[in-house]
């Protein structure tokens, strides 16, 4: 087995042992793992996506871990890529700045900051901003922007010497990262560490609520360790010295869960939202192995219905393209088969992804204005989270007669 390659014997969040495998997905390359034409012609090693459940507490975690260098030193994902998201970014840091009452000056840091488009909302309320993220390429650009970003991993060593050069942290932030770490114990501790007294550290992770209610099994894969719930996390972090106190369901990536936590015995009250949640996963049976195995049973329902409808449009000779590059794309296209005998090419936004070639599959991946170009029949759109902005900003391909397929969370084509 590669020497990127690990497998954990406990659960990340409670350190139990009684794991249960609830969900074998295909395996694959890792999903950000693009490469270029003189790259083609080296083979691409595939990694397991087997799920597995905590019968201790809950929660719902990939056990094998791939190395987060070889993930995340050179990342081409980027939030200011899609208008939808970096709208959302900015009612986020306004609801933050608004209700929680951080003034001016204040010490806000993000780890897992990205290209800085979420700072620089604050920085632009006149916080003091400070971005974490071990992509070099995303922190050299960011930097340069005027976010400054360290490109390093959120360690309890780093909060310490944050927190002895600029005094501690307002409000902590994680977006769609605290499912990336291995060692959420160590994330927590030095959130704690780098904490204000009365600060808050919020975290937006993808809701297993909505990954099971919509069927969004893509959002599985390699850098998407754990699936989280509100039962476990409270458990969790109340064992590392904090307090969850608040939760709320939103719509970015599919369906998120913003958590919102303090240090224990601090200064705000916490919300029935936190009990309401785990009251809903409580009846949906998230908590139970045989609940996952169900959802694996809809996913298998979901591709059949996927694969018939291209067959019928390859049967009459139609063309189908893809829109949209993003991480979950890999996975998916995996699991339901989806290679370069179905699908001619992609197009995506991302200039970074442009000219590069899908991982493993190597679909040719081009820049958004070939869909004029070259006029496929149908358009399946794998960035399904953005579908109806895509589907809006693309009207003039609908109206010469374009199709749309929308895959998730249920098959349609438009």
């Amino acid at each position: 087995m590669p020497d990127v390659l690990t497998r954990r014997k406990t659960c990340r969040l409670c350190d139990g042992k009684d794991l249960e495998l609830v969900l074998s997905l295909t395996p694959t390359p890792p999903a950000n793992a693009l490469v270029s034409k003189e790259q083609l012609t080296v083979k691409q090693e595939c990694f397991p996506l087997d799920v597995f459940q905590c019968r201790d507490c809950g929660h719902v975690q990939l056990l094998d871990v791939l190395d987060p260098h070889f993930l995340f030193e050179h990342y081409l994902y980027v939030s200011a890529t899609s208008p939808v998201f970096v709208k959302h970014l900015q009612d986020y840091a306004d609801w933050v700045i608004s209700t929680f009452n951080i003034p001016p000056k204040s010490l806000v840091v993000e780890a897992g900051s990205n290209d800085g488009t979420f700072l620089k909302f604050f920085k632009q309320a006149e916080m003091e901003i400070l971005g974490i993220d071990p992509a070099r390429n995303l922190a050299e650009a960011a930097t340069k922007s005027g976010i400054e970003t360290l490109a390093e991993m959120f360690t309890i060593l780093l909060a310490r010497k944050i927190k002895r050069e600029r005094g501690p942290a307002k409000v902590i932030v994680a977006n769609n990262v605290f499912a990336h770490a291995d060692d959420l114990a160590g994330f927590a501790d030095a959130a704690r560490e780098l904490l204000d007294n009365d600060g808050v550290f919020i975290l937006e992770v993808s809701y297993l609520v909505d990954v099971y209610e919509k069927t969004l099994f893509d959002t599985i894969y390699h850098e998407h360790l754990s699936y989280h719930t509100v039962a476990p996390l409270a458990r969790f972090f109340e064992a590392h010295g904090m307090e969850l106190i608040d939760v709320q369901r939103v719509q970015s990536q599919g369906g998120s869960l913003r958590a919102v936590v303090q240090k224990k015995n601090g200064n705000r009250k916490v919300n029935k939202s936190v009990s309401e949640l785990i009251q809903l996963e409580q009846s949906l049976g998230l908590d139970t192995p045989d609940t996952m195995k169900f959802f694996a049973s809809q996913i298998d329902a979901l591709r059949r219905d996927l694969n018939q409808a291209i067959r019928e449009i390859k049967g009459k000779g139609k063309r189908i393209a893809a829109f949209g590059a993003p991480a979950k794309a890999t996975t998916l296209m995996y699991y339901f088969g989806l290679g370069p005998d179905k699908l001619d090419f992609i197009v995506d936004d991302n200039p970074l992804k442009q000219g590069l070639f899908t991982p493993g599959l190597h679909i040719p991946i081009l820049p958004t204005q070939t869909l004029y170009e070259k006029r496929p029949d149908y358009l399946l759109i794998l960035a399904w989270n953005f579908a109806e902005d895509l589907m809006r900003r693309h009207e003039q391909y609908h109206s010469a007669g374009g199709r749309f397929i929308v895959p998730i969370p249920k098959v349609e084509i438009i």
